[in-house]
């Protein structure tokens, strides 16, 4: 796909031309209009329209630093389409470090939106139809949900051909397959006709180094495989498709010991996190109930009954396959870093005899 005629925030873009453009998206209570920084980047030679968008939540910052880089530090040299960087989506929790919008609505659950319904929804309306509506392509940059990490993956709808392109185009070692939540903004893109992943990686409220680098690369590989910049994509040490996940929960309350950390390769019956009582006592033993990636964890070592402790994924791939890969590949591969890294989010230690 290309498109001739690039139009944002009432502006068009002229082939070869960079623009800062502000998109107007609400209203303060004294009438000022609240807008949204984006940064079109359009080469010579027409080609595809591919949307990245960051802080959908406005808490989930890893990606804010992500498309930052790309504006500034990495810019992307395009040999033909169009870039369009948006830094920010949900610019009032942005300011306040929420996740949620001013009516406490959760934004990535009010798409396609709606020009005349909440404030919410008519703030999705305007993202959807100036920008999402306008993409060919579109890579959408999360992190965890407060008090958890996710070790970096893609998720997307592995039905949709297009989709499973950018997926596996992206970089990651986990794929996870699916259509995303009902009114998020992928699903409704892709119902819209507009491929769309998203990644989801690392802490909220940070930016963390090696979750840039993976963000970075990720998306400039998206970009080589639509010969977009000539660059040549990045590979993981090995890549697998996810088709079923599971959370596991506190049974009691007490403190964790963590004995794994996000992205670790467990084994069927290993331990996952030891519960104690305040006073030290071991109370149980939380342990995997199958052969797993660990795809995301809580970095609060409290729990209650019924609270979420690790989130583990089940690889398409074997285990063991997996375990190979990741031992011939180099210690400073993003892969390898960001496992290190995660891991400093909680203290993790040898489980009791």
């Amino acid at each position: 796909m290309s498109k001739i005629d690039v139009k944002f925030a009432g502006e068009s873009i002229g082939p070869g031309a960079i623009h800062d453009l502000r998109l107007p998206v609400s209203q303060t209570f004294a009438g000022d209009d609240i807008s949204l920084p984006l940064r079109v980047v359009r080469a010579k030679e027409p080609g595809p329209v591919v949307l990245v968008t960051a802080a959908l939540h406005g808490d989930e910052i890893n990606g804010t630093g992500v498309v930052h880089d790309l504006m500034f530090a990495r810019r992307p040299e395009l040999t033909r389409g169009t870039l369009v960087l948006v830094p920010v989506v949900d610019i009032f929790g942005f300011e306040t470090q929420s996740r949620y919008m001013p009516d406490r609505r959760d934004l990535n659950r009010c798409f396609p939106g709606n020009a005349n319904g909440s404030l919410s929804s008519r703030f999705a309306d305007t993202v959807f139809q100036e920008l999402v509506r306008k993409a060919d392509y579109v890579l959408d940059l999360h992190s965890a949900a407060t008090g958890r990490t996710n070790f970096p993956n893609v998720r997307a709808d592995l039905d949709n051909d297009d989709c499973r392109r950018l997926a596996e185009a992206f970089g990651c070692e986990l794929i996870v397959d699916g259509k995303g939540p009902e009114s998020s903004m992928r699903r409704s893109a892709v119902e819209a006709g507009v491929p769309t992943v998203i990644l989801e990686a690392g802490d909220p409220s940070k930016i963390e180094p090696s979750v840039l680098e993976i963000g970075v690369r990720g998306v400039m590989n998206v970009l080589s495989k639509l010969e977009m910049v000539d660059d040549q994509p990045k590979v993981p040490p090995y890549q697998t498709t996810v088709r079923r996940t599971q959370w596991l929960r506190g049974s009691v309350g007490g403190l964790l010991r963590f004995h794994i950390s996000p992205g670790s390769i467990v084994d069927k019956d290993q331990p996952i996190a030891t519960n104690y009582s305040v006073f030290g006592e071991q109370q149980n033993a939380i342990v995997s109930p199958f052969d797993a990636v660990v795809l995301g964890m809580v970095t609060l070592p409290t729990v209650r009954p019924g609270e979420p402790i690790c989130h583990l994924a089940v690889p398409d791939l074997d285990i063991d396959d997996i375990r190979e890969a990741l031992g011939e590949a180099k210690r400073r591969d993003p892969a390898n870093q960001v496992r290190r890294d995660l891991a400093t989010s909680m203290v993790v230690e040898d489980a009791p005899d």
